[in-house]
C-alpha cells in the first residue's frame, strides 16, 4: 500500500471551549485545514511549527519520542487539538516537529474518531461499519 494523505480540519480545543461558554465569537475560533499523512504505525497526531502558531496551541510539557528509524527526540507537546475528519471529531494532545514537519495522524485520532484506511482506494475513510456514529471499544 502506498502513502495516503487526508485533509483534516484541526481546531484550537481551548477557543473552542470559549465560544461555548460565550467568550470568543464563533468567527475568532483558530482552525486549519491540513494535509496530513496517516500513518497508523505511529500512535498520536504530529503538528509542525507553523501549525502550532496558527493555532495559537500552548505548550503541555516535553517528551521523547521514538522516530521510524528508531531514534529518539525531544518534542513538545502542544493542544489541546481537535481533529476533524468527515463526520468525526477527537480532541487530542499533539507532538510538535520543528520546522516544516509534515503533519502525521496516528493511531490513536484514528481510533478514537473509528476511521480507517482503505487499502484499494488508498484513502482515509469513516468506517462503513459505523457510518453514522464512532463506536468505541471500552474493554
Amino acid at each position: 500500500m502506498g502513502l495516503v494523505y487526508a485533509d483534516i480540519e484541526l481546531i484550537s480545543a481551548d477557543d473552542l471551549a470559549l465560544n461555548r461558554r460565550g467568550f470568543l465569537p464563533e468567527d475568532q475560533i483558530k482552525r486549519m485545514t491540513v494535509s496530513a499523512l496517516v500513518d497508523s504505525g505511529s500512535y498520536m497526531l504530529t503538528v509542525n511549527q507553523h501549525i502550532k502558531e496558527q493555532l495559537d496551541l500552548p505548550v503541555l510539557g516535553e517528551e521523547i519520542a521514538r522516530l521510524a528509524d528508531e531514534s529518539e527526540v525531544r518534542v513538545t507537546v502542544v493542544g489541546p487539538v481537535e481533529v476533524r475528519f468527515g463526520n468525526r471529531a477527537t480532541t487530542v494532545r499533539a507532538l510538535m516537529f520543528s520546522g516544516n514537519a509534515e503533519p502525521l495522524l496516528g493511531a490513536i485520532p484514528m481510533e478514537d474518531m473509528d476511521v480507517i484506511v482503505d487499502p484499494k482506494q488508498q484513502q482515509l475513510i469513516v468506517n462503513p461499519e459505523n457510518p453514522y456514529i464512532a463506536r468505541k471499544s471500552v474493554k
